[in-house]
């Protein structure tokens, strides 16, 4: 074999081991669920339950408060990866550039190699056409701001706020930078929102610009004759795991897995462990099928 065909051989082999090899995906823990934890006690905690980061809120209550991102974002962000957990997306409330936190929040996790943000969310009212108009120009100066700093904001689909049913965001996104601005899918909102196949559609829109994916389930339950949604662990309600999962994989979707915990937990560590464990086997099967 003459030299030249070798190398041409040896690299075809290597990009199709590249392609063939699951991207490596980050699965997070929610600082939300255990606000008592100080920053190192917080990474060592997700540490020691196998995590590789943690979705850090910064956000009023949050483990770090919007107006002292500036000094306390760093000092958060240093003890928790000197635990050995990466801070690979924060958790904000941002819904405008005018917000006097927003360039704090943003050009610190820049300078830290954050890389995400999530957005707060706009409330639908009795004009959503108008509600969603409003979002698109705050999401505008938004994505404009993020796109300064080069970090990317991610857009959260949630009951009663726009972005809830997928086609009602993807105009307003499609216009803005995708280096800038793109989905934070959450399945369980989407199902709970889309039913059997609804959340299937919402996921295909937001799959070209997907950033981020949140983890958590629930199912329909009578509460004193009303029906509502009761969370639970992972697999034990109504999201389709095996087939979302599939659709991730068949896009080798890379970005931060955020796993939640809504349900009540005697131990939440213990809970987040099995959770945890859940989503890795899934992405297991999942990438390597």
């Amino acid at each position: 074999m003459k030299r030249r065909e070798f190398l041409i051989g040896a690299a075809a082999a290597t990009a199709a081991m590249a392609q063939a090899r699951p991207p490596r995906v980050s699965v997070c823990f929610f600082s939300k669920h255990l606000p008592d934890l100080g920053y190192r006690e917080l990474g060592k905690t997700l540490h020691d339950a196998g995590f590789d980061g943690v979705d850090l809120t910064v956000r009023k209550g949050g483990h770090v408060l919007p107006e002292r991102a500036a000094s306390d974002l760093p000092r958060a962000v240093e003890e928790i990866r000197a635990a050995g957990v990466e801070v690979p997306m924060i958790t904000t409330e941002l819904t405008s550039a005018g917000d006097p936190s927003a360039r704090p929040i943003l050009s610190t996790a820049a300078r830290l190699r954050i890389p995400c943000f999530k957005l707060g969310y706009w409330r639908y009212g009795d004009d959503p056409l108008a509600d969603a108009a409003k979002a698109g120009g705050d999401l505008r100066e938004l994505a404009a701001l993020a796109g300064e700093f080069g970090i990317t904001a991610g857009f959260h689909n949630h009951p009663r706020y726009v972005g809830l049913a997928g086609w009602d965001s993807r105009p307003l996104l499609d216009r803005l930078d995708p280096k800038s601005i793109g989905y934070y899918y959450d399945a369980n909102n989407a199902t709970e929102e889309g039913g059997v196949m609804g959340w299937e559609v919402t996921l295909r829109l937001a799959l070209p610009r997907l950033k981020m994916v949140a983890c958590k389930d629930f199912y329909w339950s009578k509460v004193n004759g009303k029906w509502s949604t009761t969370a639970c662990p992972m697999g034990e309600g109504m999201v389709n795991w095996p087939r979302v999962f599939a659709i991730l994989a068949g896009a080798r979707f890379a970005g931060p897995i955020s796993v939640h915990q809504e349900y009540q937990a005697a131990d939440r560590t213990a809970a987040a462990r099995k959770d945890l464990e859940f989503v890795r086997t899934r992405l297991q099967a999942a990438y390597r099928g």
